[in-house]
């Protein structure tokens, strides 16, 4: 594998992968669709009286950075982070009734593809280590 300099450091083969670019561009989305959903859903589509519950997209926002980044950190905390999200997927889809039922289900699907391309994308890279040269050791 060979490394190319870019304007914002060292760019590896690896991060350009196929694998890696369907799994990054799959995470972005889901991640996307999951703040618009949090937001239209408590904001328009079947509010539960309390608007101030759209706040709870604001971690989802935090990541976004992390992500266009390829930062392996963040793949990884993301896929822990989104649990949350998919266990209120899980009790609202089972306990609220009207739209919220369906909105909880996309939620839930938004979640599960969001860990998945984040999972896939940690595997991926780890399996493929960017290649070091002596500019990276000092």
């Amino acid at each position: 594998m060979t490394q190319q300099l870019s304007s914002s450091g060292p760019v590896d083969d690896a991060a350009d992968a196929p694998a890696v670019r369907w799994s990054r561009a799959i995470a972005v989305s889901s991640l996307l669709g999951l703040i618009v959903l949090g937001l239209a859903w408590e904001l328009w589509l079947a509010p539960t009286g309390n608007r101030t519950l759209a706040l709870k997209v604001l971690p989802l926002a935090w990541p976004l950075a992390g992500l266009l980044k390829r930062r392996m950190y963040t793949y990884r905390w993301v896929s822990l982070l989104v649990w949350l999200y998919f266990a209120e997927g899980v009790i609202r889809a089972t306990s609220d009734r009207g739209p919220s039922v369906w909105l909880a289900l996309i939620e839930i699907v938004l979640c599960l593809s969001l860990f998945a391309a984040c999972a896939i994308h940690v595997r991926w890279r780890l399996r493929h280590p960017t290649a070091t040269t002596e500019e990276n050791r000092s």
